[in-house]
């Protein structure tokens, strides 16, 4: 019979990569997101993981691409600010292949801003932070419950493409307390050449676990002879066309009869449906669409949309980020409109109606 606790979305999330089999955490305490910082250092610890509180979120995205290269399922969390910190060493994970899991809870901004909920980091998340020709996969919970099974998908993921994974959250949805179902702990957990866990039944004779009669294993981005980069390049592009082929998700309600179409991830993703419902109870044909993963990003989902939708309304909260692929997806068949608030402002499901009112 599984397990039914009441959790924090900050607190699922960590209860989700223990999980998962992560046994090294670093990260650098910042609001909203400290909860989960708190979680790993309690649980690191009765898992014989190890955790680290690092000096700057420099220094833990770099402890993470060293904890990664053992093998070891390794993860960090930060709030926006903090993310900008951790840019160069995301790039540095993708050019050498590193799986990771990083989460960013997001708080208004730009600047130091305010500890409010926002969703103002989208294109830093999809569009790559960093230097460079990369992408992250990105996965974007709208509830506590999908913390903590989206935070256990990103590590299989990350194995999975040897690529890092983010889960991109904001501060309503860490504090947000919900009734969490927990899953049962792994059958087994494959070991390392060294003996570390590297999570359940996968298989990485890439980590930097000592030679031991085998020939060396080498991890670097630094990649100087001719010709080379650029087939590193090719080879990751590959990895991010089958990402994108296999694994695109997303959730749709009342698509096939509805006029106006509703795009909305996250938290917002919540408000935009109740908003639906009732726009649904006074005779509008209103559907959603709620991208689960930003990247890669549910294009096909909203192109489908465009058989019966007559408009798109775009609900974030930002001055207009996602609002940009949804258009790109729909490619001028029809009006794509934009509903944002900024700054830790959060829309209410009426003005959200009285926006559908408006278009219909």
């Amino acid at each position: 019979m599984k397990n039914k606790v009441l959790m924090c979305g900050n607190e699922a999330c960590g209860e989700g990569a223990v999980l998962a089999g992560c046994r090294f955490y670093a990260g650098y305490p910042i609001t909203p997101q400290n909860e989960l910082t708190a979680y790993m250092a309690k649980r690191m610890n009765e898992t014989g993981g190890v955790f680290i509180q690092a000096e700057s979120e420099l220094a833990a995205i770099n402890m993470v691409f060293g904890a990664a290269a053992t093998g070891v399922r390794a993860m960090t969390s930060s709030s926006s600010p903090g993310m900008s910190l951790k840019q160069e060493g995301i790039s540095y994970l993708v050019g050498c292949e590193l799986p990771c899991v990083m989460v960013n809870m997001q708080r208004g901004g730009p600047g130091l801003g305010n500890i409010a909920p926002a969703q103002g980091d989208y294109f830093q998340a999809v569009k790559g932070g960093g230097h460079g020709d990369y992408k992250v996969i990105v996965l974007a919970p709208s509830s506590a419950q999908e913390f903590l099974d989206y935070t256990m998908l990103a590590f299989d993921l990350a194995d999975k493409y040897r690529n890092p994974a983010l889960i991109l959250g904001d501060g309503l949805l860490g504090q947000m307390m919900e009734p969490i179902q927990l899953p049962g702990p792994p059958a087994h957990e494959a070991k390392g050449a060294s003996g570390r866990d590297q999570g359940p039944g996968v298989e990485k004779p890439w980590a930097l676990t000592g030679c031991r009669g085998r020939s060396a294993n080498i991890i670097r981005s630094l990649i100087l002879a001719e010709g080379a980069l650029e087939e590193h390049n090719k080879k990751l592009q590959e990895k991010f066309r089958s990402i994108t082929m296999a694994e695109t998700r997303s959730e749709s309600f009342n698509i096939k009869d509805s006029k106006i179409v509703l795009v909305a991830y996250g938290s917002v993703a919540r408000i935009a449906k109740a908003s639906m419902q009732m726009a649904r109870a006074k005779g509008l044909k209103v559907g959603l669409i709620r991208p689960v993963t930003l990247w890669p990003f549910p294009d096909d989902a909203i192109r489908n949309a465009c058989l019966s939708a007559k408009k798109f309304l775009v609900v974030e909260m930002s001055a207009g980020q996602m609002v940009e692929d949804v258009r790109l997806a729909v490619n001028g068949r029809a009006p794509v409109e934009f509903h944002g608030r900024m700054g830790g402002g959060i829309p209410s499901e009426e003005e959200i109606l009285q926006k559908i009112e408006t278009l219909a």
